[in-house]
């Protein structure tokens, strides 16, 4: 058995470190308020948007247009792919990284000529310490998920893709279902595919024909497309930022639970010692009385 000294000390280690896990559950927790709060602010916005392009889609399903190319001239062997990994900066948040940065290695590995830019810190001392090119890192973004980072974010991958340097863009993201379920999901944000939009078809008789939309329908897509793939980024930005605090709450919590569990331990067994250590005084003592006897 360890002595009171040992396991006093021990003790005094769990208190402190139930503190550090109790007071980065409320900071996570309260985060998560704030992020989920800026994303459903911005929402309705963002819906709009996709709720024009698809009226635009399927009701002019003549349309041509750069941003949906899917460039049928090149094989696949050729076509060159670009993955926005979304991983967090700092660690204690159970399997949240691990499991964005297994889907990352899964689907590149699928990609013949992958391109790879990653957001957070745990995302980009994976890849260097694997030896994977990392194509550009996207810094101080996962912590501070805002409409500026996801702007510029949504500028290079256009410009990039006009250029004809990426074919696809793909952003691998961690999506908050439910507090207890995360799911890394893999989204396809370049070329825009017209089936992402099948829940505004059963509308079409609703729709208004009579809209005119001006200068030209493609026109007006050269204004929407850019919007709509920004709200993409930043959805997906605020959701990997929400499943990581939700993750780390999770932690947390389990930690403290566990603390406490091994603080009640640590005094029973303390109390013993402590019990085990006044019995042995006293039948010392009573073994050097009954000697001087």
């Amino acid at each position: 058995m360890a002595s009171i000294k040992e396991i006093r000390t021990h003790i005094k280690s769990v208190e402190q470190t139930l503190k550090i896990t109790n007071a980065m559950y409320l900071i996570s927790s309260s985060n998560l308020r704030k992020a989920r709060r800026q994303l459903t602010d911005v929402e309705p916005y963002f819906s709009k948007i996709e709720a024009t392009i698809s009226d635009i889609l399927h009701h002019s399903p003549e349309i041509d247009h750069r941003f949906f190319d899917k460039r049928p001239g090149i094989p696949p062997d050729k076509q060159k792919t670009g993955f926005i990994v979304i991983t967090g900066d700092k660690g204690l948040a159970g399997a949240y990284n691990h499991n964005i940065l297994k889907l990352a290695e899964e689907k590149m590995s699928r990609a013949a000529n992958p391109s790879l830019f990653v957001v957070g810190q745990v995302g980009r001392s994976y890849f260097l310490e694997h030896g994977i090119p990392i194509d550009v890192e996207f810094l101080y973004t996962a912590q501070d998920p805002n409409m500026g980072r996801a702007r510029d974010m949504a500028e290079l991958m256009l410009d990039l893709y006009l250029d004809s340097q990426l074919d696809e863009v793909y952003v691998l993201f961690t999506k908050m279902v439910s507090s207890f379920q995360m799911e890394p999901t893999a989204h396809k944000l370049l070329p825009l595919d017209p089936d992402v939009f099948p829940e505004y078809e059963k509308n079409r008789d609703s729709y208004n024909r009579d809209v005119v939309y001006v200068p030209s329908v493609k026109a007006v897509m050269d204004r929407l497309v850019p919007g709509y793939v920004k709200g993409d980024l930043f959805g997906a930005l605020v959701e990997s930022y929400c499943s990581e605090q939700n993750a780390r709450m999770t932690a947390m919590k389990s930690s403290s639970d566990n603390a406490r569990a091994m603080l009640q331990r640590l005094n029973l067994s303390f109390n013993r010692a402590r019990q085990a250590a006044i019995t042995q005084e006293i039948t010392e003592v009573v073994g050097g009385a009954q000697a001087a006897l």
